[in-house]
């Protein structure tokens, strides 16, 4: 067993999860086929926490996930708008923007308390899962606690690569499952390694 690049993420509900995949699919090719969402190998999701862990490690933060995820109710969360961003090597990326509720700040800070002591960001292409890794990959992954969390967490959920301008926002949804999933190229979610349900 060896070392593995992860996301802490939590995931929308099912219909949430349509409406993600419908907006992927109308991003413009080629730039939009790098991801494509759907609910087994390319999940939707909000990530919380990103590092490398060793394989060993998934049953002992399994219970950690299961121990915060008893402290929260699901969530009722807010898409507000589709933002359009840059990569670090300038590419435009599509999201939907998610209201950052005093809830989901706090579920944020708290995954990465419990789990900075399992995380390194020491990241490697073979820590990936898939064949090809890009350098945008690897440079998220290092700099997610510089440039992501705490005060700087942007809650959203990736729709792809290309610029989607017209989605009907707000929309209303509620996440109610938190997952350790191992990331492949462009920081998407490929397998669900441990998940926990929002249940207090």
């Amino acid at each position: 067993m060896g070392r593995i690049a992860v996301d802490v993420v939590l995931l929308p509900s099912r219909a949430m999860m349509e409406k993600a995949i419908e907006a992927n699919r109308r991003l413009p090719k080629p730039s939009g086929g790098r991801i494509v969402l759907n609910k087994e190998s390319c999940l939707p999701h909000i990530s919380l926490a990103m590092g490398c862990i060793e394989e060993k490690d998934i049953d002992r933060l399994d219970k950690v996930l299961q121990e915060i995820a008893g402290q929260y109710s699901p969530l009722q969360l807010k898409v507000t708008d589709i933002g359009v961003g840059t990569n670090s090597v300038g590419e435009k990326v599509s999201a939907l923007r998610i209201e950052k509720s005093e809830t989901l700040q706090s579920l944020h800070e708290e995954v990465m308390q419990e789990l900075a002591r399992h995380f390194s960001c020491d990241v490697t292409a073979e820590m990936v899962s898939g064949a090809a890794v890009s350098e945008s990959t690897l440079l998220w992954i290092e700099n997610y606690p510089e440039k992501s969390s705490f005060e700087k967490f942007f809650p959203h959920i990736t729709i792809g690569y290309g610029e989607i301008r017209e989605f009907s926002c707000p929309i209303e949804f509620t996440a109610s499952e938190l997952a350790l999933c191992h990331l492949g190229n462009h920081c998407t979610c490929r397998k669900v390694l441990a998940s926990a349900r929002l249940q207090r």
